[in-house]
């Protein structure tokens, strides 16, 4: 008789166990799927924060980078006047001989002017502008592919269902656009 109580009690610790380790793997496969869906509603809320700061790094740059160039354009300008001025001024009043000598002689002072920097200026700016519109194309692009990936993690059936068990709520993300945004730097040398 104790032989068939003892197999009994075996048994019934062995279904006991196993009933046990199956709720185990159960909390543990739901809290798995909560804490997944919370990585991934992390990953979107911090792809949002890159184009935030990209935006700012934009916002900021971009005028001073455009101010910097106005300026220097403005510094060559008025040098190239007094140059210019300062060389009328030797000659005194202009006659058609001493226009045909002007003429001559500008040929040799054209190579003499001081070298002008305004294009390299303005090619540094077109870089500048070329790689910041790009980095933000980069982080909306990673926030689009986080957000596609939030949905198809907390959309999968079987996922929403345990996620409802544990009461986490779904986070609606919007995919953005690639229109033209408002602030994006137009009319600079106004």
């Amino acid at each position: 008789m104790n032989d068939i109580m003892n197999k009994i009690n075996k048994g019934t610790l062995i279904v006991v166990g196993a009933v046990a380790a199956v709720i185990i793997m159960i909390i543990i496969g739901i809290s798995s799927v909560h804490s997944s869906a919370i990585n991934y509603y992390e990953k979107v809320t911090e792809a949002q924060s890159a184009i935030k700061v990209e935006e700012k790094r934009r916002a900021e740059l971009i005028p001073n980078l455009v101010d910097c160039v106005k300026d220097y354009n403005k510094y060559e300008y008025e040098t190239l006047l007094a140059v210019i001025d300062a060389r009328s001024q030797q000659s005194g009043e202009v006659t058609d001989e001493l226009a045909q000598e002007i003429k001559n002689e500008l040929r040799v002072i054209v190579e003499a002017y001081p070298e002008l920097k305004s294009q390299t200026n303005y090619d540094e700016l077109m870089k500048e502008l070329s790689t910041t519109e790009n980095m933000i194309a980069e982080v909306r692009k990673n926030y689009n592919n986080a957000v596609t990936r939030y949905n198809v993690y907390t959309l999968h059936p079987i996922r929403k269902f345990f996620l409802s068990i544990t009461g986490y709520e779904r986070v609606e993300f919007e995919k953005l656009d690639y229109n033209v945004s408002e602030d994006a730097p137009t009319n600079l040398f106004d």
